[in-house]
């Protein structure tokens, strides 16, 4: 800081007013009021009304700014100043991470609060006609705000229509308007399995052995190794592997639970705790005690608002009936960012920031979240591991065909009778899905062409109908099984028509931390909505984004482009 004479000459040179008493507090800073916006006493109060920040809860940003999208229909800026203060966290981080996430809104001044109509635009949807639904709701009203969004996980429900916190689906202009009239707010339950029911079965058997010590931790872990259980999330990382690898590391440890399943076709963990939630929270409490950790954090799209309530209050029931030990558990909600299903984005999320993946190494499972050595399992792993370690590896290979073992939930939608989560063996090919599980084809579709992993997974003609549907049976072909969304199209499509859809949501969901996968998907995207595709550019173009991407969305975004390529001349 400049001081003393000369300072005090150049500013009487320049005119510059000497600085009043209000301005000043003493000490080296000399200003009483930060620079930039503050609150008043009335949006403290404002936001006091709706949440209470805890500024010793950093992590908890993300929470509170859901709390006020909730109460408002979006953020109020002058509210965002008020938990910045509170917090004492910098205005930019605030107003940063509230733009990150595609479910907040910054509204400057006073504005009524709004539902928000959001209009499912991923592949399965359009195909189910959701542009002709988008343009009728246009007219509803202008008390309502329309956004095209992505993938919402109803994709055999399809086309998706969420109204509020209302998920419709399949979607019709007379059910948001029924909703429209009623003003539902709250979402509707599923038919689950409650703690009662999956006690009565013989639930939490395993876990009380394995806690009393009948059940050796060594002894788990080799049945889950000669079961080859391997992770669901998308990577089939083997997770006996994993949970070893975490114990190799000094404690104190976290698991962490990935149920952001944003990837278009895939609605796996959703169909398993609409079901079944006790299946997946014993296998989490099994894996937080093999590993020894002190807290779980469950980060679960917010896409699935009634399945936020499910789990909540069947963790509050566990909380009751005693069987949570000193583990505690948080149930984060995600905001509306594909890019969180990234293992280091969801930790950078659960930490209240931006979902930017993180450079690796340090592993997650040597530095996760803050800073802790970290297990990071899917819903459906862990829901596995309960079933495995109840049932046995024995039983779980006595599944599988083509030489594959095990079960896989294979989550089928598009030209299909019956779309939806099959459960069959792993390793059936194509037609095996279609015909025995899924009812064969819509009346008047061919079939064309199948999605064997979801987006990213890449495209093959109905001519590879043979291939078994399995980790390590596509990387030959450019493609992989990824989380199994298996989206079936018919020769009613156009595959180029649908590698654009797939490339515009890799274009919209790229966090934008590096440049080959944030331009990279706007330009791919460009060049594919012309009536005639520059190859060489294309593919020039697809190689980079494939090498120099510092995560798999950018590394995977290529890969529909590149079937068609190939395979769709």
């Amino acid at each position: 800081m400049i001081a003393g004479p000369f300072f005090d000459q150049r500013r009487l040179q320049m005119n510059i007013a000497a600085p009043t008493p209000r301005q000043h507090r003493g000490g080296r800073s000399g200003r009483a009021l930060p620079r930039g916006r503050q609150a008043s006493d009335a949006d403290h109060a404002a936001l006091r009304a709706i949440t209470a920040p805890d500024p010793a809860r950093r992590d908890l940003l993300i929470e509170y700014l859901h709390a006020v999208n909730d109460a408002k229909g979006h953020l109020p800026a002058a509210l965002l100043v008020a938990l910045a203060e509170a917090m004492r966290l910098p205005l930019a981080e605030v107003f940063e991470t509230a733009t990150f996430y595609a479910h907040f809104r910054i509204v400057e001044g006073d504005e009524p609060a709004m539902v928000t109509l959001r209009i499912c635009d991923s592949l399965s949807c359009c195909m189910a006609g959701a542009d002709a639904l988008a343009a009728q709701l246009e007219a509803l009203g202008p008390d309502m705000r329309i956004e095209r969004a992505p993938c919402m996980g109803q994709c055999d429900r399809a086309p998706c229509v969420t109204y509020g916190r209302n998920v419709l689906a399949p979607a019709t202009l007379e059910h948001v308007q029924v909703a429209h009239a009623e003003r539902a707010v709250q979402p509707v339950l599923p038919p689950y399995k409650g703690l009662a029911a999956y006690r009565t079965q013989g639930g939490y058997a395993v876990l009380s052995r394995l806690r009393s010590g009948a059940l050796t931790r060594e002894a788990l872990l080799t049945e889950l190794e000669t079961a080859n259980l391997r992770g669901m999330g998308g990577a089939g990382f083997p997770t006996a592997r994993k949970w070893r690898a975490l114990l190799a590391q000094p404690g104190p440890r976290l698991l962490a639970v990935n149920g952001d399943e944003g990837e278009p076709g895939t609605l796996k963990d959703r169909w398993f705790l609409e079901a079944d939630p006790h299946g997946f929270l014993e296998g989490l409490l099994i894996a937080a005690h093999v590993i020894e950790a002190d807290a779980a954090y469950i980060y679960l799209r917010d896409e699935y608002p009634a399945l936020h309530v499910v789990v909540a209050d069947e963790l509050q029931a566990l909380r009751e009936a005693g069987l949570l030990g000193d583990l505690r558990i948080e149930l984060r909600r995600g905001a509306g960012a594909y890019i969180c299903g990234e293992e280091s984005a969801m930790l950078e999320s659960i930490e209240g920031k931006r979902g930017l993946p993180r450079q690796k190494p340090p592993y997650p499972f040597q530095v996760g979240l803050f800073g802790r050595p970290t297990l990071i399992n899917n819903v459906e792993t862990l829901y596995w591991v309960a079933a495995i370690a109840d049932k046995g590896a024995a039983w779980w290979n006595s599944h599988g065909r083509n030489g594959s073992s095990g079960l896989r939930s294979y989550s089928v939608s598009g030209r299909v009778r019956n779309p939806g989560v099959k459960l069959a063996p792993a390793g059936l090919t194509i037609t095996e899905l279609i015909e025995d599980y899924s009812g064969g084809m819509l009346p008047g579709h061919q079939f064309m062409a199948y999605l064997p992993g979801g987006a990213s997974g890449g495209i093959l003609p109905a001519s590879m109908n043979d291939i078994p549907l399995d980790f390590g049976t596509l990387e030959k072909y450019g493609c992989f099984i990824g989380s199994a969304a298996v989206i079936v199209l018919s020769d009613q499509d156009d595959v180029k028509d649908a590698a654009l859809n797939l490339m515009k949501f890799f274009r919209h969901e790229s966090c934008g931390q590096c440049t080959p996968c944030r331009v990279g998907t706007e330009k791919a995207a460009t060049l594919m909505a012309q009536p005639k595709w520059d190859e060489p550019l294309l593919r020039d173009l697809a190689q980079v984004m494939r090498d120099a991407s510092i995560c798999g969305l950018g590394q995977a975004a290529p890969n529909p482009l590149l079937s068609v390529l190939e395979r769709f001349r």
